[in-house]
């Protein structure tokens, strides 16, 4: 009797080897990777809005009219 190879074992086994590296089929990396790329895009956007607000921060005084009326002790004519 002739060894005939089992196709069916070895297609499993080959299986299973691209399941293991492969993103979608492993929860435990895909989470991990979904975790981190999610806390990289939430930094990188807080970072990216301080530094917008940064550079278009106000540099002057304004020069404003306040009444006297309204100052801590109000001047009344």
């Amino acid at each position: 009797m002739e060894y005939q190879p089992d196709y069916k074992q070895e297609y499993r086994e080959e299986l299973e080897k691209v399941q293991d590296r492969d993103f979608t089929h492993s929860w435990v990396s895909s989470s991990a990777f979904i975790f981190y790329l999610s806390v990289f895009c939430l930094l990188s956007f807080a970072l990216g809005a301080c530094y917008h607000l940064y550079t278009e921060r106000y540099e002057g005084k304004p020069d404003v009219a306040v009444p006297e009326s309204t100052y801590y002790t109000p001047k009344y004519k």
